[in-house]
């Protein structure tokens, strides 16, 4: 946290209403976006705006500040999207487990959308990444959204899901090429090059994702270079989960809904007086 983050919160833990509400509309959009992708429903995730900036501005006081404030209200804003889905409100799309066989054919684009030649649109393609984000059950969208659209470090993660760093990395790993697969039609040609010669591909995907991390030796990293570079289609399947991470970077520049932005000022007037 700067210098002025940290005078910022000090003030507000001291009862400036003025600092709590800065630092809370500082941390409101992250929120909005976070629930939204969790709750897939817009009236849910504006009822944990609503929670989590009640709960944040009562509990401040209380912040030790072992961890940043967004992992903290994140840890919040979490607690309240696990309620909304046991009030059986929130859309239940995604609830399908990674480890269920149904879960590959719901991760398949419609034939009418297998066309990869096509010619999408940025917005197009973006509502395709947020449809396969929401696709994924919420044990694997929260791990994905946190790390790879928000940008939270893995330890980050695992703080604020209560999870340890590893569990946090084999969830990531399972999401990010599920929503690659959901994506591979637009992002890959139709006719994909043959394999190596001489037999069976590697687990390039999650050996990239784990690339990704810092997670590979480095013996096993020359290895998988060393495949690439001899294996188009495998270098292929590398080159679209880049671009679907790319794709998922983008996505916190999403402006949050004039309804939500209003709703979020409600919020913050209402944790505001209940202090």
């Amino acid at each position: 946290m700067t210098q002025t983050g940290t005078d910022l919160l000090k003030r507000a833990q001291s009862g400036d209403r003025r600092a709590v509400e800065l630092l809370l509309a500082e941390q409101a959009p992250r929120i909005a976006r976070f629930a939204a992708r969790m709750c897939r429903n817009r009236a849910d995730a504006e009822e944990v705006v609503q929670e989590t900036l009640i709960a944040a501005a009562r509990t401040l006081p209380n912040f030790r500040g072992d961890s940043a404030v967004s992992t903290w209200m994140y840890t919040i804003a979490r607690s309240f999207c696990i309620k909304q889905r046991r009030r059986g409100r929130t859309v239940r799309q995604g609830d399908t487990s990674l480890d269920d066989p149904q879960s590959h054919a719901a991760l398949t684009l419609s034939d009418e959308r297998d066309r990869p030649d096509r010619e999408l649109g940025e917005r197009e393609l973006g509502q395709a990444v947020d449809e396969a984000i929401g696709e994924l059950a919420p044990m694997y969208r929260e791990v994905l959204v946190l790390r790879d659209v928000e940008g939270l470090s893995a330890a980050e993660v695992a703080e604020s899901l209560g999870l340890r760093v590893d569990a946090v990395k084999s969830r990531l790993h399972r999401a990010r090429i599920a929503v690659r697969d959901r994506l591979a039609p637009m992002l890959m040609p139709p006719q994909l090059p043959p394999q190596a010669p001489g037999g069976q591909c590697p687990d390039v995907l999650g050996n990239f994702s784990r690339h990704l991390e810092g997670d590979m030796r480095p013996a096993m990293c020359a290895e998988l270079e060393a495949h690439l570079a001899h294996c188009p289609r495998c270098q292929g399947m590398c080159d679209s989960l880049r671009r679907t991470l790319s794709l998922c970077a983008r996505t916190p520049g999403e402006a949050v809904p004039p309804s939500t932005q209003l709703l979020v000022r409600t919020a913050l007037q209402r944790a505001l007086d209940s202090r």
